[in-house]
């Protein structure tokens, strides 16, 4: 746009110049013809006619401009350049907000304008496997293996409809809140070798309902511009308002009740509990808050964009858990890890309508402790996720938005979809 300014500019100034040129030519041809004497004979009917009155056949806009009554009673704004001429125009204003790109990460970029209300339902899929060999015992030579193999495969899969609102209260600063309900079903086939059997042994549970609500305030710091970034600031507190995994009740971890006896009252020693929750929960179970900050480098034809945030769950004292026919277990602290979040995108607009974007996002979770000791199997986690997006806007008020999450760590989802209709009113 500078260079488009800079262009039109020139071309301007080489118009006046050949406007004056033409002008030195037509006063040297009226001066020959002998016109100016023609004009003072008119001199009286000019008088009359008012200050806007002239002999010439068509009298040149930059004297009409100069001659014309100020409304106001004031000079106008537009000040003269150094040859005594009116500019042409302006310059346009600067836009001072972020680009938009096709948002793949949950915070987004551009700030809600003031006093504007965006409404905006969403719907994400999610799928995520995993395989654990358990091996329990010891090797008497390679190979041979004395004591209990569990073979376990997990299948999750998460449904999370949400609805989220913004309010613009400047053009600078927003609020949002959202709303989630969470959907979740987990199938856990495993087989247990060394205790009898010789079948694999499916165990399913499922849970829905209200999830974690959440608000954010973002604040955009700073006036980017071409080759500038732009840096907005934010901070979000989860709730825990969903079920969370200490209110759902656990399947006994050694032996159940009702397993042991069965239907002949005859004991049936190699039944075992999985120790599993029997239903799923819809939160974590922790307050939160995130602190983040995100930027916005726009370099044409590409917009370059990120985030870092660090997440801080607060402690729960005196916690405890129901177990299936066995009352409740008492756990007592429990710290859930932190997590340090980075991501990077890259967003291309293809067209006034639809735009693509391709990102990669790498938490760092921390780990998970009960009394101010780490809890035995827990370690730290690196969840890294790829992601693509694509965005098309219907209308000025509304637009379609689509992202593709794919894992690219073993204990990150396998495939993650999500889809938003963000609408302003």
């Amino acid at each position: 746009m500078r260079s488009q300014i800079s262009a039109q500019i020139e071309q301007l100034d080489a118009m006046k110049h050949a406007l004056a040129a033409q002008e030195a030519d037509y006063q040297a041809l009226r001066h020959a013809v002998g016109m100016d004497e023609l004009d003072k004979q008119r001199a009286g009917s000019i008088s009359a006619g008012g200050p806007g009155a002239s002999a010439l056949p068509m009298p040149a806009g930059q004297a009409l401009a100069s001659n014309a009554p100020s409304t106001s009673g004031q000079s106008s704004p537009q000040s003269s350049d150094a040859s005594g001429q009116q500019p042409v125009g302006e310059a346009p204003k600067v836009d001072t907000r972020p680009p938009e790109v096709a948002p793949i990460f949950q915070q987004p970029g551009v700030l809600t304008p003031k006093g504007k209300f965006i409404l905006e339902p969403a719907y994400q899929y999610e799928y995520s496997s995993a395989e654990r060999v358990a091996l329990v015992g010891y090797t008497v030579i390679p190979a041979i293996l004395i004591g209990l193999i569990d073979a376990r495969q997990v299948r999750t899969t998460t449904q999370i409809g949400w609805l989220t609102t913004r309010y613009g209260i400047t053009n600078r600063l927003e609020i949002e809140v959202r709303v989630p309900y969470v959907y979740q079903h987990t199938d856990t086939v495993s087989r247990e070798i060394f205790t009898g059997s010789a079948t694999d042994v499916a165990f399913g549970s499922s849970g829905n309902g209200i999830g974690d609500v959440e608000a954010t305030a973002r604040y955009q710091i700073n006036v980017g511009g071409p080759d500038k970034a732009f840096y907005v600031g934010w901070l979000r507190f989860k709730s825990r308002t969903g079920r969370d995994p200490f209110d759902v009740t656990t399947d006994c971890v050694q032996r159940c009740v009702e397993a042991v006896i069965n239907g002949t009252n005859e004991a049936n020693l190699q039944a075992t509990g999985t120790g599993l929750p029997l239903q799923q929960p819809q939160g974590t179970g922790f307050y939160a808050l995130q602190p983040g900050v995100t930027w916005l480098y726009p370099s044409d034809p590409v917009v370059f964009f990120g985030n870092v945030s660090y997440l801080h769950n607060f402690p729960r004292n005196n916690v405890s858990r129901n177990i299936l026919l066995g009352g409740t277990e008492y756990l007592g602290k429990i710290s859930e890890g932190d997590i340090a979040d980075v991501s990077i995108g890259m967003g291309l607009s293809l067209n006034e309508r639809a735009s693509l974007s391709i990102g990669y996002d790498q938490s760092f979770v921390g780990v998970t402790k009960q009394n101010n000791k780490t809890v035995p199997g827990s370690v730290k986690t690196v969840l890294g996720t790829l992601l693509i997006g694509g965005s098309w806007r219907m209308t000025d008020k509304r637009t379609l938005n689509f992202t593709l999450g794919v894992g690219v760590t073993r204990d990150t989802p396998d495939a993650t979809v999500t889809v938003r209709v963000p609408m302003m009113y």
